[in-house]
């Protein structure tokens, strides 16, 4: 698993993503990793093995998003501000946290892989874009 865990944090920042999950290699685990730049000290890769996830607020946020398994497509998806998330880290010690803003968009977006759903599923104006 950690072999796994460190080959996925490889795909991700080869592909030049923020975040990724098991779904998007071909695995139907519940692994995903939020990338340090969408972590609150943007020092360290942040694993979430069975992550769960519960709204704290009722409030929403609009904002464009895009994903590794959608290359070259970015829509407007609305998405909780803030979270509370409960999972296991890479170690399987219980975790537990609240997540705000960005760090909150990246958590849900990589949880939508693990539940089988694509920000497409969500977004509307939806444009593709030449890279």
């Amino acid at each position: 698993t950690q072999a796994y865990i460190k080959d996925l944090i490889i795909t991700m920042y080869d592909d030049d993503g923020i975040g990724i999950a098991s779904p998007q290699v071909g695995k139907n685990i519940r692994i995903c990793i939020i990338g340090r730049e969408a972590t609150p000290d943007k020092k360290k890769d942040l694993v979430l093995v069975n992550p769960v996830w519960t709204k704290t607020s009722r409030k929403t946020d609009w904002d464009t998003e895009g994903c590794l398994s959608v290359p070259k497509f970015y829509g407007k998806v609305k998405r909780y501000t803030t979270i509370h998330v409960n999972a296991l880290d890479e170690q399987g010690n219980p975790i537990s946290f609240e997540a705000k803003k960005f760090f909150a968009r990246v958590i849900q977006h990589e949880v939508d892989h693990l539940d089988g759903i694509l920000f497409i599923d969500k977004a509307k104006d939806v444009y593709e874009v030449e890279k």
